[in-house]
């Protein structure tokens, strides 16, 4: 793609003609599925309506920010609220791929009631190349199937819409640049959120876990950045690991779970480099995640492998 302006246009007639009547948008606050719900409004107006669904698998303080994005954006949206579905449809699975289809799968039931709701018969996605493509799409293997592409069952009644489909992600942020979405160069943050974040057993309080140690990592790389110490990586972040490892608090034995601190550098999310951060920086890091999660985290590690033969995200 050479013209982003071009795209919009094209893109905009092929929405208007493949959404008839109403549609709903499947909006996570990405660059990706906040690009094609404008795209979908653009073409087809108030018979469009994002949907934003806070899984309780969400980073610290990203409701708040997915909302204030499409205000910014002037997207029309509404929030449901959908912990408690979404926690007790992966209880007890550690499976990564059986995560991420348990989520497709609660994410396409949402969006069928939603879509009930309005008399909606299409859904808009943001999938994007790199999705299918890592699904097993077009006849290649699975390296892991992305909620959003086979995680979604036969059997739904919706008709997907995906405008963005043959695009890579640095093709999508100038589409985003193109429809002036705000802050468009952000990190990604995958569709099923901190449950690709959490390995092995998804529990309420594992999930904060990662959450906390997720906010630390980017709070000091993002004043790291600030200060000019490093560029921004494309992609940071924490990952709660599977097992238990020993620790010690004062003089007491304890175990405890570790963390692994994952920074890269990429262009269209394809490949990757790992980023080396400074050893004063993963100090910060390690002291601020062992003594916010004291007792509960002892431990904490830096990944330094590139995509291939790693994904960036863990799961």
């Amino acid at each position: 793609m050479n013209d982003p302006a071009a795209f919009v246009r094209e893109a905009v007639d092929k929405l208007r003609a493949e959404i008839p009547e109403r549609a709903i948008v499947a909006a996570s606050g990405g660059i990706d599925s906040t690009a094609a719900a404008l795209l979908a409004e653009r073409a087809v107006g108030e018979r469009a309506e994002a949907v934003f669904v806070d899984t309780g698998l969400l980073r610290a303080g990203e409701v708040e920010r997915v909302e204030g994005l499409f205000r910014a954006s002037g997207l029309r949206f509404r929030t449901v609220p959908a912990e408690a579905r979404f926690l007790a449809a992966l209880k007890g699975v550690s499976s990564p791929e059986l995560k991420r289809r348990r989520i497709g799968r609660e994410f396409i039931s949402v969006f069928e009631e939603e879509a009930e709701r309005i008399g909606a018969d299409r859904l808009v996605q943001g999938t994007i190349a790199p999705d299918w493509i890592e699904s097993g799409g077009a006849g290649r293997d699975t390296i892991k199937t992305h909620h959003n592409v086979g995680g979604v069952p036969r059997t739904t009644r919706l008709r997907l819409v995906e405008p963005l489909r043959d695009l890579y992600k640095d093709e999508v942020r100038a589409v985003a640049r193109e429809l002036k979405v705000p802050d468009s160069d952000r990190q990604p943050f995958p569709g099923p959120g901190l449950a690709v974040r959490v390995q092995g057993a998804l529990t309420a309080e594992r999930v904060r876990r990662a959450r906390v140690a997720n906010r630390i990592v980017e709070e000091e790389v993002d004043r790291a950045v600030a200060a000019g110490t490093i560029r921004r990586p494309w992609q940071y972040f924490a990952v709660l690991l599977e097992g238990r490892t020993v620790g010690v608090t004062g003089d007491n034995r304890v175990f405890g779970e570790a963390v692994s601190v994952r920074a890269v550098e990429s262009v269209d999310a394809m490949t990757a480099t790992a980023m080396i951060l400074p050893a004063e920086l993963l100090a910060t890091i390690s002291r601020r995640v062992t003594r916010e999660l004291s007792g509960e985290v002892v431990r904490v590690l830096l990944d330094v492998t590139d995509k291939p033969p790693a994904t960036i995200e863990w799961e």
